[in-house]
């Protein structure tokens, strides 16, 4: 069985719709969403804020691949254009960290290099995978880092800058957890 940890982002059309179209299009595999969280945009092009959010997701059918697959339909079926690196766009589902049953998975695959190589950095990832997993963990150069302390680590405006919004994206239960642990 594989589990990821997906971080999904909108900030064109209905961004609201556009995260609660990958919960709904993942359906059962979902196993925990966070709140959403309003961010604004990285890498210096001129846009919008984002919604981001977290989706906690198991199959014993899909591997990571697999994961990075279904999350580019998602982005396909929400219009997704890739012109501009780190520009708008209508949803952006990321493959943060997946593992087979308790072992994390590393890969430096160009197509899909696990843990996502710059996580550790991203307070818009980091703070909503907390919410839903309180003791997460990132390994980075083969050593496990607690994800709160890779948080603690980063500038304070930058965490400051992920403010949680009243959005939620699922509230029933799948599985044996909630969807929402707020």
């Amino acid at each position: 069985m594989t589990r990821a940890v997906l971080s999904i982002g909108s900030n064109l059309g209905d961004r609201l719709a556009q995260l609660r179209s990958v919960v709904d299009g993942l359906g059962e595999r979902v196993r925990a969403v966070s709140a959403v969280y309003s961010t604004a945009p990285w890498g210096g092009v001129e846009q919008d804020d984002y919604l981001n959010a977290i989706v906690l997701v198991d199959d014993p059918e899909f591997s990571c691949l697999d994961w990075l697959r279904a999350g580019q339909r998602l982005e396909q079926a929400a219009d997704r254009v890739r012109e501009v690196r780190w520009g708008a766009r209508t949803l952006d589902v990321d493959v943060v960290w997946c593992a087979d049953g308790a072992r994390p998975i590393r890969s430096a695959d160009p197509e899909l290099t696990l843990p996502h190589p710059q996580a550790q950095h991203r307070a818009f990832v980091l703070v909503p995978w907390l919410e839903v997993d309180p003791a997460a963990e990132l390994e980075l150069d083969g050593v496990a880092h607690p994800v709160r302390e890779l948080l603690r680590g980063l500038d304070p405006a930058e965490r400051d800058g992920v403010r949680r919004t009243e959005h939620l994206l699922a509230t029933t239960t799948r599985g044996d957890e909630p969807c929402n642990t707020n």
